[in-house]
């Protein structure tokens, strides 16, 4: 027993190093975690005094706790013995396949990343890009949403800076879970979305077991009062206008509408339109293609982000002009009746996101160029405002002298960009990218139905 081994040096360190994390492991770490655990406690104490609707406990459970209460529910675990049965596999192979779902979806929101990262992150970005026009309303309205109910924000998508504008318009009042698909699920862009709170769907995936497991977790989310948002779209809009909406998610929240309680599920419309969407000439390829395979790489997007906020911190207004965001009247579930009527709900929140959308100066300029005739220099701010004052008075997010701005830099931009140009004292539109503008100009056609028409009609002419 007191012999003397002789071990290599190599060997005697990586003893050391296995003892020193068996120790942790079993005396220090769960000393530890609790510590930090009551201080991030306390921490999301404080925080949730200054928000307008608090973060629920929901939220704040330990994913892995999330993830077994995702498999172990009953309903999940009866589509598990019935994809056993259909793919003739023992039962603990399609519980490990729901368990690779669960833990695919389970996003792992932490407080500390979201509001110390997260919130900055989506700031600079934002304001790196664009100016940042909200309504008036936006505050008032979502006030006014019963803080014993379930918030579900309904966005229109444009663009992938959707999803930085809103975190960064709400973070003030309240944290949101996203639906993301296969595009984020990049790493290191996974990790810290799962972290900001979001969870990856599957677009095209159409098999029972998945459906239910992803089903389950959105209705256990909304039963919990987790403030969530939704494109109902599904994914980009290829021709600028609203698309029609598909129904999945929405099915799956208002399945978990229970009228025996008290929890309401309250749907808030949220409109989101553009001086220029970062995206336009890759969505209106795809459009013309028939497809949505959209090409970009997201290190090339990354690139692009990375540029203009070093060009911003030189001093130099990279910003692609505004960006609004304006919430809509509000749709109750409770009062409305339509827990199942998912169309009907469905048909009723585009309409309320139509009827919310702002309008900028880039969509009116496109508009009135697609008349079909050259506008004088002069004559352009005259028209635009003159299309403007059609539109209705919550809807416009400037006009008279304050929208002249606005205009000089639109043009600006059209104009570097290859779109527009200045010939002889008028503005003209370049055949070949008559296509930009009505992309832009489709966005608020709904509140110009006239022009609109005027617009198409030129438009196909123009391209035959």
């Amino acid at each position: 027993m007191t012999q003397t081994v002789h071990l290599p040096l190599w060997l005697f360190i990586l003893i050391l190093l296995f003892a020193a994390v068996t120790a942790l492991s079993h005396f220090l770490l769960p000393s530890v975690r609790w510590f930090f655990r009551r201080r991030l406690e306390k921490a999301v104490a404080r925080l949730n005094k200054r928000l307008t609707r608090p973060i629920e406990p929901f939220k704040l459970a330990e994913r892995h706790d999330m993830i077994q209460r995702l498999i172990y529910d009953p309903e999940v675990t009866q589509e598990i013995v019935n994809y056993a049965e259909k793919n003739r596999v023992p039962e603990n192979v399609a519980f490990q396949k729901a368990r690779e779902y669960a833990r695919e979806i389970v996003p792992g929101f932490s407080a500390f990343a979201y509001f110390s990262f997260g919130i900055r992150l989506a700031r600079i970005l934002a304001e790196a890009v664009y100016r940042i026009n909200r309504a008036d309303a936006n505050d008032e309205i979502f006030a006014a949403v019963p803080k014993e109910s379930t918030v579900v924000f309904i966005m229109n998508h444009r663009s992938n800076m959707d999803y930085v504008l809103v975190t960064y318009l709400a973070s003030r009042s309240t944290t949101m879970s996203y639906a993301v698909g296969e595009w984020a699920r990049v790493w290191p862009l996974s990790s810290m979305i799962k972290l900001w709170g979001a969870y990856f769907i599957r677009r095209l995936s159409h098999g029972a077991l998945y459906r239910k497991v992803l089903a389950r977790y959105v209705q256990l989310a909304t039963q919990g009062g987790v403030t969530q948002a939704i494109f109902p779209e599904g994914g980009l809009s290829l021709t600028g206008a609203l698309q029609e909406p598909k129904m999945g998610l929405l099915a799956y929240v208002a399945e978990a509408f229970d009228p025996k309680t008290e929890r309401d599920i309250v749907f808030v419309p949220v409109a989101i339109n553009y001086d220029r969407v970062l995206e336009d000439r890759v969505l209106i390829a795809a459009n013309k293609r028939g497809d949505r395979r959209f090409g970009a790489r997201i290190s090339v997007v990354v690139f692009a982000f990375f540029r203009k906020f070093w060009q911003r911190l030189r001093g130099k207004d990279t910003r692609f002009g505004s960006a609004a965001v304006a919430f809509g009247q509000p749709l109750s579930l409770r009062d409305a009746g339509l827990q199942d009527d998912v169309e009907g709900l469905s048909a009723a929140l585009m309409e309320r996101l139509a009827t919310a959308m702002p309008v900028l100066a880039v969509p009116l300029i496109a508009t009135a160029l697609l008349r079909g005739d050259p506008i004088p220099e002069a004559d352009m701010a005259g028209q635009v405002n003159a299309l403007m004052s059609k539109v209705p008075p919550q809807n416009r997010t400037s006009e008279g002298a304050a929208l002249l701005p606005d205009i000089e830099r639109g043009l600006r931009g059209l104009r570097r960009r290859g779109i527009i140009r200045l010939n002889e004292g008028a503005w003209h539109v370049l055949p070949q990218r008559m296509d930009v503008l009505q992309f832009y100009a489709s966005s608020i056609a709904h509140f110009l139905p006239e022009d609109a028409a005027r617009a198409r009609e030129f438009a196909a002419t123009a391209g035959s």
